[in-house]
Formats: structure tokens, sequence, C-alpha cells
């Protein structure tokens, strides 16, 4: 038995989330029925984590178990033979059978893309998130500031959320203001269920003025969501970034391009 892991990209606005779903519409069931065409059978893959609908991935890992014989190239460019438009692989390496999609990942990183413009997206539509008037991207990093380091964010988290723990280290927090676009870059040891989305939702109040950047600090320490700001759109969301330790001897997202090479020297 061997175990290979993946380095999947998707658009999420064309599936119901990452998970596997009832009515086969999840990244998951694309990706298992694609499997199942070069395996030869019914082929279960684990997730660094879950995306909802409408988020993206630009680097989502996955981890699968096989007893079969195929080249890498077979789950990268055999597999993308049988997905839909909107989800492809990137890379395919051979793991360590300790290795764990989830579990082995130490860091994630988000990226949040938010069109600060008087008029809604057109072409650009759900690929990014949209707020009409003006914000104050300084006092919006002020605000996420506030929110580094291990904390319970209770007041981040969603009602349905399965976390046995709400504490997360928050290692990065930016805002940064590209022309009429603002960008939300954040990495966590982990995340809990519409913490990015509800992150940013409460930024949003500190940058139009409705409340100032103490008051994410305030939220924080309240542990209360019904006080905290409403959960932001899913569409400029974007798993950009799983961090594993060098031991797993795992491509970076941002080598995709090169781990493809290596995969066809398989």
């Amino acid at each position: 038995m061997k175990r290979i892991a993946l380095g999947i990209e998707y658009n999420g606005s064309q599936f119901c989330g990452w998970q596997h779903q009832p009515q086969g519409c999840g990244v998951q069931d694309a990706l298992e029925r694609a499997l199942a065409q070069i395996a030869g059978h019914a082929v279960p893959v684990v997730a660094a984590g879950r995306t909802d609908t409408g988020v993206h991935a630009t680097a989502q890992v996955v981890h699968f178990d096989i007893d079969v014989e195929r080249p890498l190239t077979a789950w990268v460019r055999g597999v993308n033979t049988f997905l839909p438009d909107g989800v492809a692989v990137l890379w395919a390496q051979l793991v360590n059978q300790d290795f764990h999609a989830r579990f082995s990942a130490t860091a994630r990183s988000y990226r949040y893309v938010l069109l600060n413009h008087p008029v809604r997206p057109a072409l650009d539509s759900g690929q990014v998130g949209w707020y009409h008037a003006p914000l104050d991207v300084d006092l919006m990093q002020q605000a996420g500031h506030m929110l580094l380091g291990e904390h319970d964010f209770s007041a981040f988290r969603a009602a349905e959320c399965q976390a046995h723990s709400p504490v997360r280290v928050l290692q990065q927090m930016n805002v940064i203001k590209q022309g009429n676009r603002i960008i939300f870059e954040l990495t966590a040891n982990a995340f809990l269920h519409h913490m990015v989305r509800n992150i940013v939702g409460a930024l949003v109040y500190v940058g139009q003025g409705k409340y100032p950047p103490d008051w994410v600090g305030e939220l924080l320490h309240q542990r209360d969501r019904t006080l905290s700001a409403p959960t932001f759109s899913a569409a400029g969301l974007h798993l950009c970034h799983v961090e594993y330790d060098a031991v797993w001897g795992l491509p970076g997202a941002r080598d995709a391009s090169q781990a493809l090479a290596m995969s066809g020297d398989s």
C-alpha cells in the first residue's frame, strides 16, 4: 500500500464546498470520481482542510492510499483528464505512511481579496468580495494586529463550528491595498469555521468607521459571536498555502510547476 499526496487548486464558485455531498457536488466528489477512473476502484481522500461553498483554493493538499501501480504522472495529467473545469491537480508526491494531509500540517494561510469600489464586480464576480464605500486600510491593519498570537477566537467562530477548542494561534495578519483591491493575508496553525470571513467582516466595520480598532480587541476578549459583524461573503476567500515540515519532502505550494516536472521524472 502506498500513500500519495496531491496539490489541488479549484474555483469554489463551481462547487458546493470541499466536502462530499449526497448530490455529489463537492470538490471531494469530483476528485474521488476522477481518481477512481485511474485506480480502477473507489479512492477516498483526506484534505488539509474543508472549504465552504464559494471558497477557492490555490494550494489544497490531500492524501490517499493506493495498492495499484501507477506513475506519478497518472495522478496529475491522468486525473486532470477526468476532472471538470474549475479543479485541477497541480502535483503528486509519494509520501511516508505516517503523513496525514490534515494532522501533519503545521499552518494554513488564507487570502481574502476585497474589491473596494462603488460598482460591484462583473468579470471577477465570484472571485472577489465587494464593499462599495471607501475603507481605511490603516485602521483595519491596526485592528487586525490585535488578533495576533494565541487567543480564544469564539467571537469569530461560526455557531455550527465542530472544532473541539476555539483557541488558535494567528501568526500573520496583514491588510494591503493594491489599487481598488484590499488584500487580507492570514496565517494560523488552524482556523475555525468561518473564522477568516468573520474577521474580515469585523475589519470592514472598522475600515468604514463604524467602530475604532480597539473594538476588535474587545470582541476577542468578550468571546461572544453575536456582538461581532456578520459573516462576510465567501467569494473572495482563497486557501493559498498549507505548511508542512520539510521531513515530508512535499513541494511548496508556490513551486507547483517544479513539482509537476518532478512527477514527470517518476
